[in-house]
């Protein structure tokens, strides 16, 4: 295993600049956030680009690369997280272009994985949106095939606001969802795990790595506390709005030595990404990486 961060809090130093810190701190790989280069994504630790996508060449790409490496770091994958199922066509269209040309990079890069969301239009059934899934993401996934990429899709269920409420912007949270994507797609595509999104949807993290450790292709490290007068006061139907609370790891509830042993009786030996949306650890560089750092220590004695 190797233990590294998503680049995407530090939307304002460019990418050698957070090698140089990861390599400082003792961190080994980096998955990169590949946001468009003219922005306008709004969401929180969303919108970074740190990598030329849209003027990639496998040039270009072979001198990030040698620089990451002559640093000490690898790239774990490359990520970018929009909605593909957006109620808006428009919308769809945009960020599905958006992906196809990360895709593209990564296969210039050499590098194995993308990262993504399957996306979900909260106004309609789980049902609904996976019958658009089907159709939307095949020629997706044959892209990633064709440039030697495994397509990624993380289990968050993206409802975090009212805007996002009630079915949230991404269906691939719940083991049904998950059984489908693999029935579908098989090896082509592969689980972003992140371990956080069990926490609030009450479901048997131990049970979810015994089922599908064997498919996931890359895993975050995120933790998420239980406000429990936030629970009190919202109820279980406003779906985690008001209560769950992403924190740096060791800071939540995740079962961090059970995680770790769930993923080496899988034989899960890749990269374990440590993603940052904790408030507390936000507002300056030096804050973010102070959570880092923190999450850093808990992790570190569990990868060899």
């Amino acid at each position: 295993m190797q233990l590294g961060i998503l680049t995407a809090p530090f939307a304002d130093t460019p990418l050698e600049g957070v090698a140089d810190y990861a390599a400082s701190a003792g961190f080994h790989a980096l998955e990169i956030a590949c946001w468009p280069a003219a922005g306008g994504e709004k969401r929180r630790y969303a919108g970074t680009a740190h990598l030329p996508i849209e003027d990639m060449t496998p040039a270009r790409g072979g001198e990030i690369m040698g620089m990451l490496a002559a640093k000490g770091l690898t790239v774990s994958g490359l990520g970018y997280y929009p909605n593909p199922l957006h109620a808006d066509a428009a919308h769809r269209e945009a960020v599905i272009a958006h992906l196809n040309r990360v895709i593209t990079a990564a296969g210039m890069m050499g590098v194995k994985v993308v990262n993504t969301f399957l996306g979900g239009d909260r106004t309609l059934t789980v049902d609904q949106n996976w019958t658009r899934a089907t159709e939307i993401f095949a020629p997706i996934v044959a892209h990633a095939q064709a440039n030697g990429v495994t397509l990624a899709f993380e289990n968050c269920p993206m409802i975090f606001s009212h805007d996002e409420w009630p079915g949230g912007h991404n269906i691939a949270y719940s083991p049904i969802v998950w059984r489908r994507i693999f029935e579908t797609w098989g090896d082509a595509v592969g689980m972003n795990y992140d371990p956080s999104h069990l926490v609030w949807q009450m479901i048997d993290a131990a049970r979810f790595v015994r089922e599908f450790g064997p498919r996931m292709v890359h895993v975050h490290a995120k933790d998420l506390m239980i406000d429990r007068d936030g629970l009190y006061d919202h109820g279980i139907l406003s779906a985690g709005m008001g209560w769950q609370v992403p924190r740096m790891p060791g800071l939540g509830e995740v079962d961090w030595p059970g995680f770790f042993a769930g993923l080496y009786r899988a034989g899960y030996d890749g990269p374990v990404i440590i993603e940052h949306e904790d408030r507390d650890f936000e507002g300056s560089d030096d804050k973010v990486k102070r959570g880092f750092a923190l999450a850093r220590d808990i992790l570190s004695p569990f990868i060899k």
